[in-house]
């Protein structure tokens, strides 16, 4: 039985697992030779088995996440909307597509977990026609979810098998509602988790939803102040083995969407250091400013051919910088940054193994420099003890 009602939270991360009771925090390697239930409890057994099934709480995001590809009328409200809220419920975002281009796009050769169609107001109708039909016709997807005008959605509904429909995103006053499509998109989630043979096998131990780690440390980050030094407005970066997430303060982006969360997230699927440590390479290699870092840090490019820890500490530093990049006016993706007025930069995730704060502040400095042409210092904290997720979890459980 579990003393006190207690919870044992469990992060399974792409290459370390967590295990939190209220006294201490462990941290384990993966052994990928093992499944990871077996791995778990060969390495933690004997703390697993003093608690009950239901007061287990899991997240992980060992499965990679979901592949999804939004088709959307707008830039500015829906496709903005439905990528808001696919990323705060932990999904990986492979492609958007405006649908008035849309015979423009390629196909995606992969199979896509998830499609989400979004567009216009219930008051308005014949917004998508064949177009539409036909490029899904095309494509590989697991699941299909509308949540776009209400008077359109028979239509599409009527020409594409199991498309899900649920109540729009957008309402007449162009606000977001995020409430169905973000459970929709968390269930899915936990789905494509039992369908995993290895992640599947953890519901011999919980009694409770499985969810994704991007979600769990989402809700963290209202209640960061009470464990960290953080003053706002922030960005968290959880660099680890697959990918590199980052949470945000909305204060940091001019065109905030209202919605209940103060913070926003976005992911970066290819900007890891163990699992996309080439495609990590690959986007330093075609990044102009790379080079001066390396020599910056005493080093050449043939560090990109070492597996050492040396190597794995400069890309760790690299994928800090790449990361920045991206999120600034240099290079500018789904989100530009207001990076001159953030005041803290909090590090999660495998990161803070490798690196210590003056590694760290080290390549932030050399980004606000050459990038930003500033002397601007925001102040870094490390989650070295993985507190952050468990903030999450344990906020998440109690409301279970």
């Amino acid at each position: 039985m579990s003393a006190n009602n207690e919870k044992l939270l469990i992060d399974i991360g792409s290459t370390y697992f967590k295990v939190s009771t209220s006294n201490s925090i462990e941290q384990h390697f993966r052994d990928f030779n093992k499944q990871i239930l077996d791995d778990l409890m060969h390495k933690c057994g004997e703390t697993i088995q003093r608690f009950d099934a239901q007061d287990i709480h899991i997240c992980s995001s060992a499965n990679g996440g979901l592949s999804t590809l939004i088709i959307g009328l707008t830039q500015s409200y829906s496709l903005k909307y439905a990528t808001n809220i696919a990323f705060n419920a932990g999904i990986n975002i492979i492609d958007s597509i405006v649908f008035q281009d849309i015979e423009d796009y390629s196909i995606p050769s992969d199979l896509i977990d998830v499609v989400i169609i979004v567009g216009g107001i219930d008051s308005n109708g014949g917004l998508f026609d064949e177009r539409l039909i036909s490029y899904l016709s095309k494509l590989q997807y697991s699941n299909v979810v509308y949540v776009g005008n209400a008077p359109d959605a028979a239509l599409v509904g009527s020409r594409v098998d199991k498309l899900v429909v649920l109540p729009n995103i957008i309402d007449d006053r162009l606000h977001i509602v995020e409430t169905h499509l973000k459970d929709y998109l968390t269930n899915l989630y936990q789905q494509d988790i039992e369908g995993k043979e290895d992640i599947k096998h953890l519901y011999q131990v919980t009694a409770n939803q499985i969810y994704p780690t991007p979600y769990v440390v989402n809700k963290s980050l209202p209640l960061i102040h009470d464990s960290f030094s953080v003053t706002d407005p922030f960005i968290l970066l959880d660099i680890g083995g697959a990918t590199t997430d980052v949470h945000y303060s909305k204060d940091l982006v001019s065109d905030n969407i209202v919605t209940e969360q103060g913070h926003d997230r976005i992911v970066f699927k290819k900007l890891g250091v163990y699992k996309s440590r080439q495609s990590l390479i690959f986007t330093a290699e075609n990044n102009e400013f790379s080079y001066e870092l390396l020599m910056h840090l005493k080093v050449t490019e043939n560090i990109y051919n070492e597996h050492s820890e040396k190597a794995t500490r400069i890309l760790m530093q690299l994928a800090i910088f790449l990361v920045l990049c991206k999120m600034s006016h240099y290079r500018p993706s789904y989100v530009t940054l207001k990076l001159l007025a953030m005041n803290s930069i909090v590090f999660t995730g495998g990161i803070t193994k490798v690196l210590n704060t003056e590694d760290i502040e080290d390549v932030v400095a050399f980004f606000y420099r050459k990038i930003l042409n500033s002397d601007h210092k925001p102040v870094t904290v490390l989650d070295t003890n993985y507190d952050i997720w468990t903030i999450g979890a344990r906020e998440h459980a109690s409301c279970q």
